[in-house]
Parts: C-alpha cells; structure tokens; sequence
C-alpha cells in the first residue's frame, strides 16, 4: 500500500524546504535519475533539509525536499520513482560571480545555489552561511567603555577601585541581601561561601548529579565530601525525595543549583534545612534574575553565588558573586577573600585566605551591565516564549516546564529530545544542526559518570539525571539573537524531525 503521512505530519513537511543550510555543495546535490529513496536517505544522513537536483551533466533542474517525497509517496507513487519525476522543476540558482552584496541580499530570502555558465551548481548561499547562529555572546551595548575608561583615565584598575563597592552594592540591592562580595569567578565564589562556614574534612554537602563541574570542585577544595543525589524530572534540579534520603549525621549543607535558570523547588530544600540544621549554599551562577516565589534565587537559602563568566546573563568576561545574609558569616568570607588579612591591621593575616578578588576593570563592566539587566531578562523570556511556541506539540521535543511560582531567567533555553524515537544520538543531532548553521551545547554530563566524582555517587541510582544529560541539548539563546535567527534554529531542529520521523514511517 502506498505511504499515506498523516494530515499533520503532510503539513509540517510543507515548512521544511524553505529552511537553510551549509552543507558543502556535494552533499546537497542529487541526480534527476536517482530514486526517492536515495534522495530520502541522503536527507536523513545528511542534515539538510533538501537537495538540489542536478542531470547526468550536473546542471541544476530543481529541488527536493521531504515534503516532495511524502507527497509522491500519498499519490501511490514508490519510493523507486526517480527523483525527477518528484521535484520542484526550475528552482532557479545564481550566478556564482555576482557582486557579493547582491548574494548576500539575495541569500536573506532563502537557500539558493550558485551556478556557473553552464547552471552547474558551484555552492551556495542561505541565511545560515552568513555566521553561525551561536549559543550565547556578551552584549557590551551600555556604559561598559565609558566605566572602563573611567578605570583606566584614573589609574583605578586593581581591586581597590570604587567600581568594585558600587558593584556589590548596587547586586546587594538587586537582591534584597545585606551583603555581596565580588570575587573572581563564580567557581571561587562558590569555595568562598563554603569556607566561609567553616565546611571542611568530616563534613558532607550535598549536590545535584545534573550541574557543571565546578559545584563538586568547590567543595572538594574545601576538603569536605560531595554526595551526589538524583534531579526531578520537571526542574532538571535536584529532588527533594533524593535529598531527604542521603541527609547523614556528618552532612553540614545542601547546595541546590538553578540549571539553566530554571528555579530549584526550594519550600522542601529549606524545611529539609530546617529540620537537619543544615546550611543552604545556592548555586545561582546561571540564574541571575530568577525567583522562587518572588524571591530573587540566590537570596532564598543562607547564602548564594552567581558567575559572571562571558556567556551569562550579565558579565565581566570572567568574575562572580556571594550573597550574604548573615553578618558574622560576610564578614569572615571578606576576610578570606584577601589572603585572611584582618582588616583592622594592615598585612596581619589571622588565617589562611585566598586571593579572590575582582578588579575595577570588571567591576566597571559589571555596573553596566546590571543597568541593562532588566531588558537583558525580557529578550530572554522572549526567546523561551518563541522556542516553546514553535515546538509546542512536538512529542519529540520536551521543552523546559512552566511550574506556578517558579520565574525561570532562561539563561540558556535547553530541550530534551527523544532521541530512542528519533533513532539518532544527540550528538548526532548536534552534528546535523551543526550544519544547517546552528551551535548547540549537550545538557552537562553527569556527576557520577566522571572519573573524579564516581566515588561520590555511593549506591544511589541516577535515572532522571541520566536520561536528561543523554537527550537533552541546548539552543541559542543570546540577546542578540534575531527574529530570522530564532525561526531558523527552530526550524532545522524541526525539520530533522519531521525528516527522521518521514525515514522511519517509510522502514516500518
């Protein structure tokens, strides 16, 4: 019987032939003699979303796509028929020795192939060959040059610039906390925060198996012992139920990590905390401007941190945050920060400390950057808003939850694939999104996969952490990301899995 797609699946193909890619001209061209099932299968491999049609001579006749295939395919015609007798005749192409700002204009209008004197098609030119559409990039859009050339005019470049204490001051007040202490990164920030209490050998914290090397790392600098639990299925951070059943006698703290800025479910971390005695260090690296229950994340447990690395929410290239709340607590981290120095008595160091310190460069960087936050936040939930409607429906295509009560900042906007039903492995995913122009990032590995951190994951069972790192992927989801960027990116995702699900339709 001939293959009949569903109305669905008939109308979502029709969208698939208008979308770009950058493939080499040779993997995008098929003969007018060569069957669908050759055109399909080189769609399938290839991560295009479709071909150009060339005769025995390689002069372009046409272009096919796999809203061409499954049409032929519902009139009755087999997947032997040639691809000639199923193509879009006379797609058109461009001479190849045009003026490069009329390829360019010319590209902004779709994929086209360019051709020689003889219609042979020599390459080719789309929205997507003009720059990869990347995952995140600094916008330096503000005060950022005026601040740093303040710096520099006025010699202010250490850590002893005025922009460091309007930094912290102006963070302390963006989060309702008394105290902010910039530091050099968000990994020492972390380390930070934990030497601050004290936390050290015979002590336990634990951590969620779903998060970025540095949240185990700042603990193990500390001596103490991470305890890697299980993430819950809807914040793709860690369960509560998880968290309950690893609390022991030496466990001294919790740190919940805000992945991607999606809100850890807080209310039972904290009655948890309560109950056990137990401090809250949150990871907030990735959750500048995320809340919980109106409460800004990072100002919701004991203590938090924040990255400014160059791919956050706001950044100083590099640099980072502790948020306190306590005084005595603020007050011995400023301390630490600078070499454990008392700060009554110049060059006397009480302890042990570190150099944590941030500069007025970045610090300048920092300030300007926090004046743009609130639109910054907007153009996010802009793009999360964007993704989600465009895959809404898509059963192959998990997006991030909308839960009551938890203001998600989208720091990165991630998805979780089905990739068993795909048929294909993530990172081939990746490899074929790559193509058609598209950066993408894997979701992080998890915890208790790595050689360092194996030994911390006890005998407990990870099978939501699991199953998001192996499906999971993240998009671009810069501020700058354009309107035809945004539906590009949505688009070769979505027409890989309308062409995987036509390929496996026609196999079973």
């Amino acid at each position: 019987m001939p293959f009949d797609p569903p109305p669905n699946l008939r109308e979502d193909l029709r969208k698939v032939a208008s979308v770009p890619f950058v493939s080499p001209i040779a993997d995008l061209l098929v003969k007018d003699s060569e069957s669908l099932a050759d055109a399909l299968a080189r769609l399938d491999a290839g991560g295009a979303a479709a071909l150009f049609v060339v005769d025995a001579e390689d002069r372009l006749q046409g272009r096919i796509g796999p809203a061409e295939i499954a049409a032929a395919l519902a009139r009755g015609q087999g997947t032997e028929l040639r691809v000639g007798a199923a193509m879009i005749p006379d797609a058109g192409g461009l001479a190849a020795d045009l003026p490069e700002d009329e390829l360019a204009r010319r590209a902004k209008e779709g994929t086209i192939a360019l051709v020689d004197e003889e219609r042979r098609p020599v390459g080719v030119r789309s929205p997507a060959t003009a720059r990869r559409v990347p995952i995140a990039e600094p916008q330096l859009g503000g005060k950022e040059l005026e601040y740093v050339t303040e710096c520099v005019t006025t010699n202010w470049i250490s850590s002893q610039g005025s922009f460091v204490r309007r930094f912290e001051a102006d963070f302390a007040k963006l989060l309702g906390v008394p105290h902010a202490l910039a530091v050099s990164n968000g990994t020492v920030a972390l380390h930070l925060a934990l030497a601050a209490y004290g936390i050290g050998p015979g002590d336990e914290v634990i951590v969620p198996d779903l998060t970025f090397a540095a949240t185990l790392n700042a603990v193990l600098y500390t001596g103490a012992t991470p305890v890697i639990v299980d993430v819950a299925a809807d914040t793709w951070n860690i369960d509560p139920a998880a968290l309950s059943e690893a609390i022991t006698p030496r466990t001294k703290a919790i740190m919940p990590v805000h992945l991607y800025g999606q809100p850890a479910a807080m209310d039972p971390i904290l009655a948890l905390a309560r109950k056990h005695k137990l401090i809250v260090v949150e990871d907030a690296a990735e959750a500048v401007g995320a809340a919980h229950k109106g409460v800004p994340c990072g100002a919701i447990g004991d203590c938090g941190t924040f990255s400014f690395f160059s791919n956050k929410l706001i950044t100083t290239g590099e640099g980072g945050m502790v948020v306190f709340k306590d005084d005595a607590i603020a007050a011995r981290a400023r301390k630490l920060r600078d070499h454990g120095m008392n700060p009554q008595k110049r060059y006397w160091h009480d302890e042990v400390g570190f150099n944590y310190r941030l500069t007025n460069l970045q610090a300048a960087i920092g300030c300007a950057q926090l004046e743009q936050l609130d639109g910054f936040l907007a153009r996010k939930k802009e793009i999360a808003a964007h993704y989600s409607r465009r895959f809404e429906g898509v059963v192959e295509i998990e997006t991030p939850s909308v839960l009551p009560g938890f203001d998600n900042s989208y720091w990165v906007y991630s998805v979780i694939l089905d990739c068993a039903g795909l048929g294909l492995a993530r990172d081939e995913v990746m490899a074929r999104l790559a193509k058609m122009g598209v950066d993408t990032r894997p979701l992080f590995y998890c915890m208790h996969e790595m050689p360092p951190y194996k030994a911390y994951a006890g005998n407990r069972a990870f099978p939501v952490a699991s199953r998001l790192s192996e499906n999971g992927l993240s998009l671009p989801s810069s501020t700058a990301i354009t309107a035809a960027e945004l539906d590009h990116v949505a688009d070769a995702l979505l027409s890989l899995v309308r062409t995987r699900k036509l390929a496996r339709a026609l196999v079973s």
